[in-house]
């Protein structure tokens, strides 16, 4: 019996370990993390990190990645069809991706809070209708398009951009917010300090606002990862970053017609889209239910 256990005990280890590990990933997003991590710190660190000149053509045209028999020691990723280093221009098109959504989703969630509180605090008034109208209106709009005409009109460019994303992240803040400021406007320190004189701005700067940060900061972190696959739709489209500025949906548009001889070209732009989208909204869901104690699973 005693050998048995011996012989048994480094599976049962590993056994353990698995589980711990499998808990630990659960409780925690390292994955999602680490992907954020890299992103954010190819986005710091592009000018120094990027191997070449990502506007630079090396005269090497649709070349493989390093590791396959049609590629070279000099280009990790590859090159494509104009002969300019895939790598390099993914580091720089991660920093302008970083920029453009850090700006939009910062002017679109001040305006969604603002106007949440505004709202929630003014329940049932006809502020709170106006806005709500209003949002609704937006919402039921067709947002792509919206973004189209509005690239059309005032041309591509970051500016455009970041005011057309800023744009469609407004509305789910300003629900969001409202809900909240609603719960907290009838708390008892609430009254107290309506009692005791306090204005309106100042129960909503001091009292109700320090109570939908968290809210805030869940909605920012949910809006982020569709507001990237936003930013790469219009820039497949034409209506996002201009070239030959690089942009992950701008390079996959262009290498869609390679994908036969040359799939690399827009194979890996995409697969970095959708690793930098899906941990933005698993980094959401978990900033969800770790500030929400009303989401969160019992384990």
């Amino acid at each position: 019996m005693t050998t048995i256990a011996r012989k048994s005990s480094p599976l049962s280890l590993v056994v353990v370990s698995l589980g711990v590990s499998w808990q630990f990933l659960r409780r925690w997003p390292v994955i999602p993390g680490i992907v954020i991590a890299i992103l954010l710190f190819s986005a710091i660190f592009a000018p120094w990190i990027k191997p070449y000149d990502p506007l630079e053509s090396h005269g090497v045209f649709s070349q493989g990645p390093a590791w396959t028999a049609e590629g070279g020691k000099e280009f990790l990723l590859g090159t494509d069809h104009i002969g300019r280093d895939i790598l390099s221009r993914m580091i720089e098109a991660s920093r302008i991706t970083v920029i453009v959504v850090l700006l939009s989703v910062t002017v679109g969630m001040i305006s969604g809070t603002i106007l949440g509180l505004i709202a929630g605090y003014f329940g049932g008034t006809v502020v709170d209708e106006v806005i709500m109208r209003i949002v609704d209106v937006w919402a039921a709009l067709p947002q792509l398009l919206v973004l189209l005409a509005i690239a059309l009109v005032f041309g591509s460019g970051i500016f455009v951009l970041v005011a057309s994303l800023a744009l469609i992240s407004w509305p789910g803040a300003v629900r969001l917010v409202r809900v909240e400021a609603l719960r907290l406007r009838s708390m008892d320190y609430v009254d107290s300090a309506r009692i005791s004189g306090a204005t309106d701005r100042r129960i909503l700067v001091r009292h109700i606002f320090p109570g939908v940060i968290n809210t805030v900061l869940v909605a920012t972190t949910l809006s982020t990862g569709s507001l990237i696959l936003t930013e790469a739709t219009l820039s497949f489209l034409g209506a996002g970053i201009p070239p030959p500025s690089p942009s992950l949906g701008g390079m996959i548009s262009s290498g869609r017609d390679y994908l036969r001889d040359a799939p690399h070209i827009a194979s890996f732009p995409g697969l970095a889209l959708a690793a930098i989208v899906m941990a933005g909204n698993f980094l959401g869901d978990w900033m969800r239910d770790r500030f929400d104690p009303r989401l969160r699973q019992i384990d």
